[in-house]
Order: C-alpha cells, then structure tokens, then sequence
C-alpha cells in the first residue's frame, strides 16, 4: 500500500485574486507561493516515501507525482469587474457596449502561483530479479516505480528553499509597515 498523502488538486489561491493596488498585495502573493510549495514537499514526501511500494489500490507499482504549478493572473473580484463596467455604461450609449472588456496590462501581470494538478509521471518502471518477492511475477521480476531518490531529494531541497524566500519576502513586508506605522 502506498503512503497516502494530503494533495489537493484544486487551485491554490482558490479562485482568489487581490485586489488592484492593494497594501496586503505582497502577503497575497506570498502566500500562494507557500502554499505552492508545501503542495510540492507533499508530493516529493510522498515520492520518497514509496520508492519501493510495488503495489497500489489502483493495481502496478506507485507512480512518481510532480506538482505543476503556472503563474495566476490578477484577475479583479466579480463586484470590481461589475463595478468598472457600470461607471464605464454610464459614459456611453447604450448601443454602444461592447461584447467583452480587453484587459489592462495591470490585469495581466501576475498575482502569484497557482497549483494546477498533481501529475503522475509517465516513466518505465524498473525491473528487479527477485522470485522471492511476494509481488514477483511468473519470470521473478518485480516492478518498483523508478524513482531516483537524490533527485527527489533536490526538489525537495528548492521547494524548501523557495519556502524560506517567502517567508523571507512576508516578513520583509511586515517589516515594511511596522517602520511606515512609527512615522
């Protein structure tokens, strides 16, 4: 049995973008970038964990994970959206309204990372010659996953380190306001 672990497949700012211009914009940011890659030292536990785990509930040996993980847009809250396009309404004629709104090039940028999936990699398992082993086929060799520990645990030193930066950036910014409050 494999080792089960706490992955979510969903994203990881839940849907959730800061606001344009916003003060708390940093630790937003910050915060989905921790949460990105907590999701990845999950995933790379897991990995290290069943590096010889030859049989699962889904049947065959464990499938390495690898946590994939894109930029999230600044896209506004549903109220901001709605809010800009009635002020905009109210300048024109009301034959005039176009279909969609282009976006801005603030709108575009940026507004942390998200965790789009879990993949399993799709790599050839490796063979070991050993009849003996109760999950041994009828020529003796057993499946393991090929997974390469050092290289697991070289993610799992970036992930971390990536980690300590964002705790390092959010503490910068507490920082930041503390000084900003004494003026």
């Amino acid at each position: 049995m494999p080792v089960s672990q706490s992955v979510t497949l969903a994203r990881s700012s839940s849907g959730y973008a800061p606001r344009r211009s916003g003060i708390f914009d940093p630790i937003d940011i910050s915060s989905t970038g921790l949460s990105a890659q907590r999701r990845k030292l999950n995933a790379v536990a897991s990995n290290i964990a069943n590096v010889d785990t030859t049989r699962t509930e889904e049947g065959g040996p464990y499938k390495r994970k690898r946590v994939v993980m894109v930029e999230s847009p600044n896209i506004a809250r549903f109220t901001d959206v709605l809010s800009a396009q009635q002020n905009r309404l109210r300048g024109t004629h009301p034959d005039h309204m176009p279909g969609a709104p282009n976006a801005t090039m603030h709108e575009l940028l940026g507004a942390g990372v998200e965790t789009l999936e879990v993949r399993e990699e799709p790599i050839e398992p490796r063979l070991v010659y050993d009849p003996a082993h109760p999950d041994a086929r009828e020529d003796g060799h057993v499946v393991y996953p090929d997974i390469n520990v050092v290289t697991e645990m070289v993610d799992m030193i970036s992930a971390s380190r990536a980690y300590e930066a964002n705790v390092t950036a959010m503490n910068a910014f507490k920082d930041m306001i503390l000084k900003a409050l004494e003026i």
